[in-house]
Order: C-alpha cells, then structure tokens, then sequence
C-alpha cells in the first residue's frame, strides 16, 4: 500500500510517496498554482499521482501553530482535506506539520545548497518530513 504526502501551501503543494511496504518516504514533485484559489488543475495532478502510484492513503500536512492553535492556514488545509476525500474516495488523514519545513530547511542547508536551489524543492522535502513523521508512528 503505498501513502501520499501532501504539504499543501498558499502557492505549491509540496508531493511525496511512500515505498510499496510503507517504510520511507521519496519526494516527487511540487504542483504550483497561480491562484490559490483555483484547485483544479492541482487535484486533477493528484489524481494522477494517485493513480501511478495505486495510493491508497494521503497524509496531509496539518499547519497548527506553535501554541497548538488552528488558524486560517488550518481552515484552508480541512476544507483541501474535504474536497480530497469527496473526489478519491479515499481516506486522508491530517498530520501535524510544525516544523516540517524548518527540518527540511536544515537539511537542504546542511546539503550545502543555494538559496535558490533550496527554494525549488524546499516544499516537496517538507512533504516527505510529514510523510516520514507519519510513517515512523505507524512502525512504533
């Protein structure tokens, strides 16, 4: 069974998948979209990531604040989680994302990349951190 990771932010959703057995995580790609608003195109993309892959679960990327609160980034992330579920038919469970894209920024950081470079693919490691975190609870 393999899992979808989804960071899904204001302009690009960061994409990763699970291995067959569910053990790691491998970013993808990042589905960028001019207008936030317009989720079209970017749920047709993942539903073709869905079907490649043969998914059967995504885990999306829950934006809490530090203090455990939820906010507008929150709001947006459950109405993204509802339209997902209505259009796959598949579970999508949220997944505590705070500091998802620090961890990724550390590690592109300690890779030695450019600021540029970083910027290219930082969403797309930011999904596999919450992919992995998810995974790694379900091997414990």
């Amino acid at each position: 069974m393999r899992i979808l990771g989804l960071d899904f932010g204001e302009k690009t959703i960061g994409v990763a998948v699970s291995d067959p057995f569910g053990w790691t995580a491998q970013g993808i790609e990042i589905i960028r979209r001019k207008d936030e608003n317009n989720l079209k195109t970017c749920i047709i993309r993942i539903g073709e990531i869905i079907t490649e892959y043969n998914v059967e679960k995504i885990v999306l990327g829950y934006p809490k604040n530090m203090n455990n609160t939820i906010g507008e980034r929150c709001e947006k992330t459950e109405a993204f989680k509802t339209r997902l579920e209505k259009k796959f038919k598949i579970e999508v469970v949220l997944w505590d994302e705070r500091l998802s894209t620090v961890a990724a920024e550390r590690g592109l950081l300690e890779a030695d990349l450019s600021r540029k470079k970083r910027k290219q693919v930082i969403d797309k490691m930011a999904a596999v951190f919450i992919l992995q975190g998810y995974l790694d609870s379900k091997t414990n």
